[in-house]
């Protein structure tokens, strides 16, 4: 196979994406210098760059913004998922720009330097939008040197030596370590997240919540904080938490939660603990990755997804028949995964409740017999802004 030319660095490149196929992507570097290895994906997001650059689900990835004004409200310490970033690097359009937000306490630039992330502006986003659309998500790796000296030779091979994604299990990388009652609440202007002045009041007052253990394959804190907003107390346990463990705490209800990798690898340990959970006929809910391994556990498989669903503005129908009544209703929702549910292996005790109405794709699922379903997009994201919430209210109410 010939190599493509490598195309001479412009003026002032500080920044550079090299893909395993020999693409090389110039561009100015910002944020932490030194290189990173990792799949590269595109989000089509307006907002929420921090939430997405600290989404663990993005463990592993690159990010391409298709909006090309990324990091103009700054930073904050409120709007982040996790403790730390989890995306690798990113990729925008523009230069980042001094912010402009009352809310800002850091520029999205040094903040990205601080957490040790690699940015890359400058880039033409949608001509690499079309490539990963095209050819599929490609290994690369992001690079930046401020003095705009790169072995490209090296960099390229690295490229190339990564495994990437399918096979590999990251929900084991990111979780925590230690279960821990879940303490924090929704977020309110003024206040941050400061506890409700009636913690009690959804819930009749009686001062009774109902237990939701969630099982933490790379959670972000947005779930935890709607479960509590729809009713229930929340304990958070690691993803290799037994079944014995889980049932040692006494929930009404477990949660299995969103994260990066391949379902399938982190199926390894966790499907069984999810199959022994349905046997006691213990209320389920999962969503995106713990949705992939509740269909798993039920018998479906996954695959890898050519390009996956990243962003806030997919469509999805409600198609579960006696699941819902609302059957049709069509639900805006935020979405980031690279692999699937395999619609055509779903067995007869497993109903798809709804699908993707860009690809028709598999996007939920309940088990017959079972108080047991999932989603595949993230409700706690708030698209639509609230088509989801309901899901979380749908799961509480019917504990206990």
């Amino acid at each position: 196979m010939t190599e493509p030319s490598i195309p001479a660095a412009p003026q002032g490149a500080t920044g550079i994406l090299v893909l395993a196929d020999g693409t090389i992507v110039w561009g100015r570097g910002f944020g932490a210098t030194g290189s990173a290895v990792g799949e590269v994906c595109f989000n089509t997001s307006m907002t929420g760059y921090q939430e997405v650059m600290t989404d663990p689900s993005y463990a592993g990835q690159i990010v391409t913004f298709t909006f090309p004004h990324i990091g103009n409200v700054g930073t904050n310490d409120e709007d982040v998922e996790a403790d730390s970033p989890h995306a690798l690097g990113c990729i925008v359009r523009e230069d980042v720009t001094a912010p402009s937000n009352f809310r800002d306490q850091k520029p999205f630039d040094q903040w990205m330097a601080e957490q040790g992330r690699i940015g890359l502006s400058g880039v033409d986003t949608r001509a690499l939008t079309r490539r990963i659309r095209e050819a599929g998500a490609p290994n690369a790796v992001i690079a930046h040197d401020p003095d705009g000296n790169f072995d490209i030779d090296e960099l390229l091979a690295k490229a190339r030596d990564w495994a990437g994604l399918e096979g590999m299990d990251l929900a084991i990388e990111v979780t925590g370590h230690q279960t821990k009652i879940w303490d924090g609440d929704i977020w309110r202007l003024g206040h941050g997240y400061a506890p409700l002045d009636n913690m009690d009041s959804q819930t009749g007052g009686n001062g009774k919540r109902p237990h939701v253990v969630a099982i933490d394959f790379g959670a972000k804190r947005n779930i935890f904080r709607n479960l509590v907003k729809a009713g229930a107390k929340v304990t958070v346990v690691p993803a290799e938490t037994s079944f014995s463990e889980i049932m040692e705490l006494q929930p009404e209800g477990v949660f299995l939660s969103n994260g990066p990798g391949d379902p399938a690898a982190t199926g390894q340990y966790a499907v069984k603990v999810i199959q022994q959970l349905l046997e006691t006929d213990m209320p389920l809910f999962g969503i995106c990755l713990g949705h992939q391994m509740l269909a798993l556990a039920a018998g479906a498989k996954t695959v890898k997804m050519h390009q996956g669903h990243r962003g806030a503005n997919h469509p999805v129908q409600r198609v579960g028949g006696d699941w819902d009544a609302s059957e049709g209703l069509v639900e805006i929702t935020s979405m980031n995964h690279g692999f699937a549910v395999d619609g055509d292996t779903l067995p007869d005790t497993v109903v798809e409740t709804h699908k993707s109405l860009f690809d028709g794709s598999n996007c939920g699922i309940r088990i017959t017999g079972k108080r047991a379903f999932g989603v595949q997009y993230h409700p706690e994201a708030s698209p639509g802004p609230q088509d989801s919430f309901y899901l979380f209210e749908k799961f509480v109410s019917g504990l206990g």
